[in-house]
């Protein structure tokens, strides 16, 4: 097989990024490929940078600002690939991340069987990038996958799949309400669309961690809030059109705890939905606990201070820690420069 295999990048305002995630794009080494990139309205360097790659192949189109789930929209309806790889403006592929997973098409049952690899976290420096494996790291059918995903609160990132195009139009348009989550909701129709998950752990994604800045950040945004509660009704309402037994309620009220810190005490509407919904799946909701470091903060100013340390405190933590990357990957070019010049 020579598939035809279309990498598709929204980007807004990535021009600090961009330029490596499309290296790591041109840099495939299967063949058969096209690049397109929508700019979603930038107001940065993004376009100009995107544009220096258009004479290695990148095709690049730009639209008005209209959110990320309509710039890959608009990025799918340009692409003519038989398979679609997902790629942010920020992340990275490994140089052989499509070919060992084209690699193995053959083996699988059918153009409906979805591919997954391997990804891990990093900030500035990909070497050092940190693969976590979990329960979601091998083959599995749609409906365990989305079981495991709701007992255990885990994903897979977005350019870890690999999916036919009969598949992604079968799975429908991203879903430009959501402002955050939008890929698992998608990626949720992917599943359902699919007959199951082919993991190869060969492949390998990077993703880059960019904190309050990334788009799946909630904080104390009403609207990302909304966004989140639709996208998880949406996320039981798929796996409930798979199998209905009791492990799978119990998966789903597992799923809605575990979410009820973003949306309590603020939302008291949202959990109060959650709630009936809970009791629905013949299960209790309770209101959330703070972790041990926050419940001094409780005991003597109350949870709405509490609640607000538990957004600012991660958020500081993580900008220090992003910030001496910085400072040490600077360092490290700076070294790598000087020793390339002797």
């Amino acid at each position: 097989m020579k598939p035809l295999v279309s990498i598709l990048i929204p980007a807004f305002n990535a021009q600090e990024w961009i330029a490596d995630t499309l290296r790591s794009a041109v840099e495939q080494t299967w063949p058969q490929r096209e690049i397109i990139v929508v700019n979603d309205g930038s107001t940065d360097e993004t376009l100009a940078v995107a544009g220096r790659f258009e004479s290695a192949g990148v095709r690049v189109h730009t639209q008005r600002n209209q959110g990320a789930a309509a710039a890959r929209n608009t990025a799918f309806s340009l692409s003519q690939g038989d398979y679609i790889q997902w790629l942010d403006a920020d992340d990275l592929l490994s140089p052989d991340k499509i070919a060992r997973q084209v690699a193995i098409l053959g083996e699988c049952r059918s153009v409906r069987t979805v591919l997954s690899c391997a990804w891990g976290r990093f900030t500035y420096r990909p070497r050092r990038a940190e693969f976590a494996p979990t329960s979601l790291w091998c083959d599995l059918s749609p409906t365990e996958w989305f079981v495991r995903q709701m007992e255990e609160d885990i994903y897979m990132q977005t350019a870890t799949w690999l999916v036919s195009k009969e598949v992604t139009e079968a799975a429908g348009p991203w879903d430009t309400r959501l402002l955050g989550d939008d890929d698992g909701e998608y990626f949720s129709r992917v599943l359902l669309a699919s007959d199951g998950t082919r993991f190869v752990p060969e492949a390998r994604v990077y993703y880059r961690m960019s904190g309050s800045n990334s788009l799946s950040y909630i904080g104390s945004s009403d609207k990302k809030k909304e966004a989140q509660w639709l996208s998880m009704k949406l996320h039981i309402q798929y796996l409930r059109s798979l199998a209905d037994s009791p492990r799978v309620r119990a998966a789903c009220v597992t799923y809605l705890q575990n979410w009820m810190t973003f949306f309590y005490p603020e939302r008291l509407d949202i959990f109060e939905q959650a709630a009936q919904l809970a009791h629905e799946l013949d299960g209790e909701l309770k209101a959330p606990r703070l972790s041990w470091k926050y419940s001094p903060i409780k005991s003597v100013f109350g949870w709405p201070l509490a609640r607000r340390a538990q957004v600012f405190l991660p958020r500081l933590r993580w900008s220090l820690h992003s910030s001496w990357d910085k400072v040490l990957s600077r360092m490290e070019k700076a070294h790598q420069e000087e020793h390339f010049v002797r």
